[in-house]
């Protein structure tokens, strides 16, 4: 597993495959690259994947500090200087797009086009999910919690014909330290005044009915960003992207090969 050495002596494993201009693939809130598996391939035709396992994730060393999604884009910013990647295309979901959004906002030049999914401004303008749903995650039976997750991320049709395994549900070798930060870092995230600076092309996607990451944070952020595009995807939920492969993956493609051609 190759490494990249960040400014504060973190170790953080990437797994880079394909050929084709660099996709920098950032997953959801504590989980690794595995979140990226079932539909890394489709990125292939064009495109060489990028992965990152966060601080506190698979590989990467887990540190006894504060993590912040400003933090984790330091982290991306190091592997692409270990591979000698001047420019990637980024394209984050949920966390992961909070993060892209910090990649964005502090590294421009490294960002050739900016794609964000199922995620949010964050901070005070950000929506925020219902408390149901909170109540539904925070309970003390496991199963029902894992239940009530995969219920958040995908329509019941499509979990009656796809047994798993789910590679969105967290990475379970993470210590509680580790977990605890990932979702202070999450919950720290605030990019809105930073939004209107974002140079990029940018798309924004968002599943129509997710109540993980509420639906109304796609208009916030395609209104935000200068020039940006947004498309919802109606009936998805969370893991859209996954799901509803046939329709995010070419979407994605074609927007950055349409950005590729203009800059």
């Amino acid at each position: 597993m190759p490494y990249a050495k960040t400014p504060d002596g973190v170790d953080i494993a990437y797994q880079l495959r394909g050929d084709g201009a660099p996709l920098v693939l950032l997953a959801g809130q504590a989980n690794n690259h595995h979140w990226w598996d079932d539909i890394r391939d489709d990125f292939h035709v064009t495109r060489s994947t990028l992965t990152i396992d966060y601080r506190g994730t698979g590989a990467s060393d887990a540190p006894h500090t504060p993590y912040s999604t400003g933090q984790f884009a330091r982290d991306v910013v190091a592997v692409l200087d270990e591979l000698d990647i001047d420019r990637a295309d980024v394209y984050g979901t949920s966390m992961g797009g909070r993060v892209a959004q910090c990649v964005a906002v502090h590294h421009p030049r490294r960002v050739r086009s900016l794609v964000l999914g199922c995620t949010s401004p964050g901070g005070g303008h950000g929506i925020e999910r219902g408390d149901d749903v909170r109540r539904s995650l925070a309970g003390t039976d496991p199963e029902a919690t894992r239940r009530a997750l995969l219920d958040l991320m995908y329509t019941p049709s499509w979990l009656a014909t796809h047994p798993g395994p789910y590679r969105t549900l967290g990475d379970p070798t993470m210590s509680v330290h580790a977990r605890r930060q990932h979702l202070a870092a999450s919950d720290g995230h605030d990019a809105w005044d930073a939004l209107p600076g974002i140079k990029a092309p940018t798309l924004v996607l968002h599943g129509g009915d997710d109540l993980l990451n509420p639906t109304a944070n796609a208009p916030l952020l395609a209104d935000r960003i200068p020039d940006a595009r947004m498309v919802i995807i109606p009936g998805a939920r969370h893991a859209y992207f996954e799901e509803f492969r046939d329709t995010a993956g070419p979407l994605v493609l074609d927007f950055l090969d349409r950005a590729a051609h203009r800059a």
